[in-house]
C-alpha cells in the first residue's frame, strides 16, 4: 500500500478520535432528562471505535503505526464547544448543534479521503461504507435537533 493511502487512513483515524472525544465531552454536558442522548452518544462512540479499529488494522498491515491523537481542527472544535457551553448553560439544543457540527466535519473528512484517485478499490469500499453509516448518524442528530426546536 502506498504512503498516500496510509496517510488518508491515518487522517480518518484522527477524525474518529475527534468524534469519540466530542461525544465523550457531550455526555458530560447532558442533564439527567437527556437519557435518550446518552444512549445515542454511547452508540456513536462505539461506532467510531469500530471504524478506528478497522482503519488501524489496514494501516498496520501497510507497515505503519496508527495515529493515536486528534486532529488540530478536532481540538479547535472541542475548544469551541467549551466556549459555547459556557454561554449556553449546557442545554440540549447547544449540545445537539455541536454534535451536528462534528458529524458534518466527519462527513467532510471522509469525502476528502474519497476524492483521492489513488485509493485501492478495497479501501475505497471500506471508506464509502463508513461514510454512509456516519451519514446516518448525522441524519439522526439533525432529526433530533429539528424535533427539539
Amino acid at each position: 500500500m502506498e504512503n498516500k493511502s496510509l496517510e488518508i487512513l491515518n487522517d480518518l483515524v484522527l477524525i474518529n478520535n475527534d468524534r469519540i472525544n466530542g461525544y465523550e465531552k457531550a455526555l458530560k454536558e447532558l442533564k439527567d432528562e437527556d437519557e435518550d442522548l446518552k444512549y445515542l452518544f454511547l452508540e456513536m462512540i462505539d461506532e467510531s471505535r469500530n471504524y478506528k479499529m478497522t482503519l488501524a488494522t489496514e494501516i498496520i498491515a501497510g507497515g505503519e503505526d496508527a495515529e493515536s491523537g486528534t486532529t488540530n481542527s478536532g481540538k479547535i472544535y472541542r475548544m469551541w464547544m467549551d466556549v459555547k457551553a459556557m454561554f449556553s448553560g449546557h442545554d440540549r439544543e447547544a449540545i445537539l448543534s455541536n454534535c451536528e457540527f462534528g458529524e458534518q466535519a466527519a462527513q467532510n473528512a471522509y469525502k476528502m479521503a474519497l476524492d483521492h484517485d489513488n485509493l485501492p478499490a478495497y479501501l475505497r469500499v471500506m471508506i464509502e461504507e463508513q461514510k454512509y453509516e456516519l451519514n446516518a448518524s448525522l441524519k439522526q442528530i439533525k432529526a433530533l435537533s429539528a424535533s427539539d426546536n
